[in-house]
This record gives C-alpha cells, sequence and structure tokens, in this order.
C-alpha cells in the first residue's frame, strides 16, 4: 500500500509508462518464453541507501499478473546495503520481463530520493525543524518524488501552484513592491473564497521588515541568508510568523542553518539532485 499516492494517479502512471515500453508487445519475450512459463526473481540491493519503491513494484506486477506471489523481505523506508534482497517474487514470466524496467527505473530513482531526504533527516535529528522539498521534480512524477521524501524521513511543502501561495522575486517585481503583492493576494484569496497559505521570499532585512509591517501572510522564506544574517532574521520575526531558511542548503550546512531557529529548511536538492540506488531484478535459475 503506497500511503498517501491517489489510486487513480497511479493506475494512469503505470498504464502510460508500460504503454511507453511495451507497445504492441514484448516481442523478444514473446519469442522466447511459452506464455504459461513461470519465474522466480529476486529484487536485488548493489548499494547503500534507502530502499522506497517496493509497494510499487507490487503494484505494477500485481496489474500484469494477478495471481503472482511476492514475499517482502525488506519494508520500504528501510536502510540496505549491498547484497539485500528487498523481496522476492514468483510470476508469470512473461509479465516479469514486461514490467523488470519500469519498476527498476521507478525504484532506482525513488530510492536515490529517500536515501537523501534520509541523510538530511538525519542532520537535523533532535532539532525543532521540518525539511521540505520544493516543486523541483521530474515532470509527471511528482507525487511519486514526494512520496519517497516521506519515505526518506523529510517533509513536503506545496504539491504545486495550487494549493499554497509562494510570493516569490519575480511575483514582487512584477507587482512593484511586497506590499503591493502581499495586498494582491490577500484581496484575491477573499475574493475566490480560497484558504491557503502564504509564504513570502525575502531577499534582505529591509524587505523582512516591510513584511512585517504589512503581515497578513503565513510564512517568511529568508532565501540565500548567510548564518548570522540568518540567525538575527529569525529573532526579528520572533515567532510572529513562520520561518524558512532555502538557498544554497547541502548536507554539510543544514545543520547549521537549522541551529538558527528556523522552522523550515527548504531543499531543492532532494528531489533534483538525488542520484538513483542500484538495483536489480534476478531471475533465480532452476526455481
Amino acid at each position: 500500500m503506497m500511503n498517501g499516492i491517489d489510486p487513480q494517479k497511479l493506475d494512469q502512471f503505470i498504464k502510460e509508462t508500460l504503454h511507453e515500453d511495451v507497445q504492441d508487445g514484448d516481442h523478444t519475450s514473446l519469442a522466447c518464453i511459452p506464455e504459461s512459463d513461470t519465474s522466480k526473481a529476486k529484487l536485488l540491493v548493489k548499494d547503500i541507501g534507502v530502499i522506497a519503491g517496493v509497494a510499487f513494484a507490487k503494484e505494477v506486477f500485481t496489474r500484469l499478473d494477478p495471481n503472482c506471489v511476492i514475499d517482502t523481505i525488506i519494508e520500504d523506508g528501510t536502510d540496505v546495503d549491498v547484497g539485500d534482497i528487498a523481496f522476492t517474487i514468483t510470476c508469470n514470466s512473461q509479465a516479469l520481463l514486461k514490467g523488470e524496467r519500469l519498476v527498476l527505473n521507478t525504484m532506482q530513482r525513488l530510492s536515490g530520493i529517500a536515501t537523501l531526504s534520509s541523510r538530511f533527516a538525519v542532520e537535523v535529528e533532535g532539532l525543532p525543524v521540518k525539511i521540505l522539498d520544493t516543486r523541483k521534480t521530474t515532470p509527471g512524477l511528482r507525487f511519486l518524488e514526494k512520496w519517497a521524501v516521506r519515505i526518506g524521513g523529510c517533509t513536503n511543502y506545496r504539491d504545486g501552484l495550487y494549493d499554497w501561495i509562494m510570493i516569490k522575486d519575480n511575483h514582487i517585481d512584477a507587482c512593484g513592491s511586497i506590499t503591493e503583492a502581499i495586498h494582491r493576494v490577500n484581496n484575491y484569496l477573499s475574493k475566490n473564497d480560497l484558504d491557503l497559505g502564504i509564504t513570502v521570499e525575502v531577499r534582505n532585512l529591509v524587505e523582512l521588515y516591510e513584511v512585517l509591517e504589512v503581515g497578513n501572510i503565513t510564512r517568511i522564506m529568508l532565501d540565500n541568508f548567510e548564518i548570522p544574517i540568518l540567525r538575527e532574521a529569525v529573532q526579528i520575526i520572533d515567532g510572529r510568523f513562520e520561518s524558512e531558511a532555502s538557498g544554497g542548503i547541502r548536507l554539510k550546512n543544514v545543520r547549521k542553518v537549522a541551529q538558527t531557529g528556523v522552522n523550515f529548511i527548504s531543499v531543492g536538492a532532494l528531489t533534483h539532485s538525488a542520484g538513483s540506488l542500484d538495483l536489480s531484478l534476478k531471475v533465480i535459475k532452476g526455481s
């Protein structure tokens, strides 16, 4: 079960990605393997990290062969090492090979994100701060990549442009001022009967004081502040609004950022800079 995932969105994703790969048939398997053959395979981990996507693999293979049997050995969100076996599967051979690449490509990507998210979560352990992801995701994969962020122990920010207001530098420059942008946003929300959180990005202390004077927002995003100025900004805000640090956040500096007292730290790297965890699906010979 993939908690927090829309089943219809997942079903559509699996249908489209299988069609991308299979189209009118996996002709190699159709030529080589009898239709009734069954194989047993194992999902082999070839890297160190956090596994994510075992539940996804079940969804794919069950659609291709409703009678397949999957034995989960390692659950999503678990630390893994080279040589670990995440699951074994007994499945129609043609169905197994039809879904193999989709499962591996997706699991490797999601496990890479979960691994990086876990490392960020560990770095701020014990501090009252949440690490947030961003919209810097792979088009079409956002709902799965954000799931992997949660599996790794971090927190989702907004899902898109529709569920949270974020007034950034381009909005401010287009409006003419922070004050005008905040007024327009609040008028828009009121007019359209929308209840959305409002984040305002500030680039310096002058802009911070302007936001504090206007108010009517949820959170202040302190963008690319040096640590001493960031600490000062958090003290100036003094809990009147939520505070968020963003820009240039890496594993080597995230704890120092967290120690300034900010409530949130947004990290685009969770998704845009995550690598892939090396995995393979191996048929067990003689099974």
